[in-house]
């Protein structure tokens, strides 16, 4: 019998739906308390997620419960905070309620699928032969360009924006839960 071709497409709309339940219960428990995140703040989140991704697959075990596809989903999660954030600036206080919220990070979500699917589209799948820990450090590669451009203060002369560096940030996140969830 041969290997069915896993439908990419489906896999992502499903963790993607995961992460959306999870955001979701945190906005009833905290409210989106993340609207006050400035960019570096939020830059930095992204980081020591990542970070902590990269120290367990270097020390091949976790101290707290979390482990890496956790973590993962929410380097999935603060890159659509991060987006949002982008799009709609930082506030001193909660400015937006649950609805509001949710359907910022439904269009954001989607953004990066329709990113996500014609990338793979053009890369044919590779990153199916990937490992995960170049997930990581691709993510950790694209959170360092995210803090040179803030340093920048986005005046940069060929990059892509802070927003393409967030959804790749999303995209690898996904990947890496895709390959935790179904090929292991």
């Amino acid at each position: 019998m041969a290997k069915q071709n896993p439908n990419t497409e489906e896999q992502f709309r499903q963790i993607m739906a995961e992460c959306r339940s999870l955001f979701e219960k945190k906005l009833h428990d905290y409210g989106a308390s993340w609207r006050i995140l400035r960019p570096s703040a939020l830059t930095d989140q992204l980081f020591i997620k990542a970070k902590r991704i990269r120290s367990i697959e270097i020390k091949k075990e976790a101290m707290i419960e979390d482990g890496i596809r956790s973590e993962f989903i929410a380097l999935i999660n603060y890159g659509i905070i991060g987006l949002i954030q982008l799009d709609k600036g930082f506030a001193d206080t909660v400015d937006i309620n649950t609805e509001q919220a949710m359907d910022l990070y439904d269009r954001f979500a989607n953004t990066s699928l329709e990113l996500m699917l014609k990338k793979n589209h053009d890369y044919d799948e590779a990153w199916r032969s990937m490992r995960i820990s170049s997930y990581t450090d691709f993510i950790l590669t694209k959170i360092q360009r995210v803090k040179e451009i803030e340093d920048l203060q986005g005046a940069t002369l060929v990059s892509e924006g802070i927003d393409s560096n967030y959804m790749d940030i999303i995209n690898y996140a996904t990947f890496g839960v895709i390959k935790l969830t179904f090929e292991e």
